[in-house]
């Protein structure tokens, strides 16, 4: 019977054990995709700059929002996700109710919910990406359907297609991240 099991079984297993699909590493997003900021988005922008950033990405959320939180178990909580966000843009969470005092990219101060409704930010969560002047590039209202989604929507920005194409049909277009 041992002979068998080291023979037949045990290889068996472990083909079984190889196909299967890798799990993707998770980590919380409020720690490895959200940076913290004291409300001064004008000094983020100097960072950015600063850190050889692409710009900054501020997702406009609130707490009760389901497509808010499914984009944070779900996408946001990816590493890969997370590292190459991370990489290119500075990237904040803003309340749309908060008011939290917040300087925006120009220096006016408002409140959270101030600025997100200058942004018109009313559905959430929506994804605003600005250029290193505090100039908005490229919006995504709602959530991605899938990791691979948002992962052309960064590339999308990063290589400017957003100058030239609307992102529909950069994504019909076939750019697999």
């Amino acid at each position: 019977m041992t002979n068998m099991f080291t023979r037949w079984l045990l290889p068996l297993a472990l083909l079984f054990w190889a196909a299967l699909p890798a799990q993707a590493e998770t980590r919380d997003p409020h720690k490895h995709f959200f940076m913290s900021h004291l409300g001064d988005l004008k000094e983020e922008l100097a960072t950015a700059r600063d850190e050889g950033k692409k710009g900054v990405l501020v997702m406009f959320e609130m707490d009760e929002c389901p497509f808010c939180q499914r984009m944070k178990a779900t996408v946001l909580n990816q590493a890969r996700v997370q590292d190459y966000f991370r990489e290119h843009f500075m990237i904040f969470a803003i309340d749309v109710k908060g008011d939290a005092p917040l300087t925006d990219f120009k220096g006016r101060t408002s409140t959270e919910k101030g600025f997100a409704l200058d942004q018109r930010a009313r559905a959430t969560p929506v994804f605003v990406f600005y250029d290193l002047d505090g100039n908005l590039v490229t919006r995504f209202t709602g959530a991605t359907q899938t990791v691979d989604e948002f992962m052309l929507l960064g590339r999308y920005v990063i290589e400017g297609a957003h100058k030239t194409t609307p992102f529909n049909v950069y994504k019909r277009q076939g750019k697999a991240p």
